[in-house]
């Protein structure tokens, strides 16, 4: 007989949008809940939708004075609070406040955080622990309810790329990605699907607190490898673009000797290295100022055991 794991119900859950200012689903559909919640309402849950980066969002922008998706470290939430620091990293400070502390106790259960891509990605659910029962649990029920509109798991779990989210103050962080979307814009299909998986992800949590025993699960995922920037010339300027046959290809196998980048005058520049990779955020407008082009990623098949909660 498989072992079933047994975790504690899950209470608190919020679902952030405006971590970026200017992707506007997020922002859209929580000012929206914030007004009228009975969408997200579930019984014996309390859910609150929450604006993360209020000045961002007023300014349509993706941050006032840097990444709030980069700040989480537990360095910048236990600098003394001073008017000279970042307005990110004070925001980050009052977000763990509310949500956190990290890693502690106390923390949200859940944080959902909403956002949006310009390049196309579909439906991506972004995973930080391969190892997480629950979290695969969870995204492999979204999955099947999306189907058969794709929805991709991204895994960001790496010793160097992974990155302090905003989300990485709750117990189980779960980043939701629905692209392709131009920042500043409202597309009513991406709003529908972001939508919906929010709608699939809270009904997943209200029947595993009402007992329900999810069995043993599998679900491929996108596991980050490396990060690749842009072609440039002797001043740092991007010398050339992504090529024709990889852009808009998120997901999709690109095997070696493949054209990756174009210049001006022609010439192609293809995949180098001896493996095939799976690109995602192809040229996503807003990692241009972090120089990445695209990232590398592989796919591996990750494994749950069977859940249920500890209440039943």
């Amino acid at each position: 007989m498989t072992s079933c794991v047994a975790k504690e119900p899950i209470k608190k859950i919020a679902i952030f949008g405006g971590t970026h200012g200017n992707e506007l689903t997020g922002v859209f559909l929580v000012t929206h809940w914030l007004r009228n919640g009975t969408e997200v309402h579930r019984a014996g849950l309390d859910v609150k939708p929450f604006i993360t980066n209020p000045r961002a969002v007023e300014k349509c922008t993706r941050y006032i004075d840097c990444d709030l998706n980069r700040v989480f470290d537990l360095e910048n939430l236990s600098k003394e609070m001073s008017e000279d620091l970042p307005y990110e990293v004070r925001r980050a400070q009052e977000i763990n406040h509310l949500f956190g502390p990290k890693n502690s106790d106390d923390a949200y259960d859940i944080v959902f955080d909403l956002h949006n891509t310009t390049s196309n990605m579909g439906c991506t659910l972004i995973l930080e622990d391969s190892r997480n029962d629950f979290l695969i649990q969870m995204f492999h029920y979204i999955k099947t309810c999306m189907a058969p509109l794709p929805c991709s798991v991204y895994l960001i779990e790496h010793p160097s790329l992974k990155y302090a989210t905003t989300r990485s103050i709750a117990k189980y962080p779960v980043g939701i990605e629905v692209g392709p979307q131009p920042h500043g814009v409202l597309r009513a299909d991406i709003l529908d699907q972001m939508r919906k998986m929010i709608k699939h992800a809270l009904d997943f949590i209200q029947h595993f607190n009402e007992g329900k025993e999810f069995p043993p699960c599998s679900i491929d995922v996108y596991k980050i490898m490396e990060k690749v920037d842009y072609p440039r010339n002797e001043s740092g300027d991007v010398a050339a673009v992504i090529h024709p046959n990889l852009q808009d290809q998120d997901w999709k196998p690109l095997h070696p000797g493949d054209p990756v980048f174009v210049s001006l005058d022609g010439k192609v520049i293809p995949l180098g290295g001896d493996c095939t990779v799976y690109p995602v955020f192809v040229n996503e407008a807003a990692y241009y100022e972090k120089k990445e082009a695209f990232a590398k990623t592989t796919k591996l098949t990750l494994s749950a055991k069977s859940i249920r909660s500890t209440l039943h």
